[in-house]
């Protein structure tokens, strides 16, 4: 933890020190206007401006186990369907990426059935949202589990289409939906090609 706080100490005087950052950081501070919203998984591993080449105020991010999105319920707001809706309709972004991982927990404790009883409520949110086509497949191959990972990512980018405020600049022609895969071991990041339904490099 002593590394991150000497990191955010000296934050302000490195940012005060070059003229581009000092720039940079200022007109942040008039408001946002992301260029993407990138809904991930929340491990660690997982970092968006690292996989994107992001800036500060280029990104809008959403992350959850399993980088699932909840099925859309006027009736039942949530967090994430908040976040969706705030990017789509108040910052106007043009694109959405839901990006699934390799060796992603949450996607191998589904396919290999795992006991998960001793954490309800991550038992609770993965049997609530993720495929059931994933359960118990008992699958111990990455290359298994990275499939699993991307029939997640189909699956969690056709919850979006659901979303009022997605389908309705869907259909205007002002939004577009990308499903990606990224190896945490080597880098390579895979996209959707609906076309063929198969995930090629970028």
């Amino acid at each position: 933890m002593q590394t991150f706080i000497d990191h955010a100490r000296s934050l302000g005087a490195r940012i005060a020190a070059r003229d581009e950052q000092r720039e940079w950081f200022g007109r942040l501070a008039a408001g946002q206007s992301p260029q993407a919203l990138f809904i991930t998984c929340s491990d660690s591993r997982v970092v968006p401006s690292l996989i994107t080449g992001a800036r500060p105020g280029e990104l809008f991010e959403l992350r959850t186990a399993g980088n699932a999105v909840p099925g859309y319920h006027a009736d039942r707001p949530s967090g994430e369907a908040a976040t969706i809706e705030y990017a789509v309709s108040v910052l106007r972004i043009p694109d959405i990426v839901v990006c699934g991982h390799s060796h992603c927990g949450a996607i191998g404790a589904r396919v290999r059935g795992e006991d998960l009883g001793a954490v309800p409520a991550v038992a609770g949110w993965l049997n609530s949202q993720l495929p059931d086509d994933l359960n118990g497949l008992h699958a111990d191959a990455d290359t298994e589990v990275a499939a699993a990972v991307q029939r997640n990512v189909r699956e969690q980018v056709e919850r979006l289409r659901a979303y009022p405020c997605v389908a309705e600049r869907l259909a205007a022609g002002q939004l577009r939906l990308h499903g990606w895969f990224y190896a945490v071991d080597t880098g390579l990041v895979l996209a959707h090609q609906p076309a063929v339904d198969a995930f090629l490099p970028l």
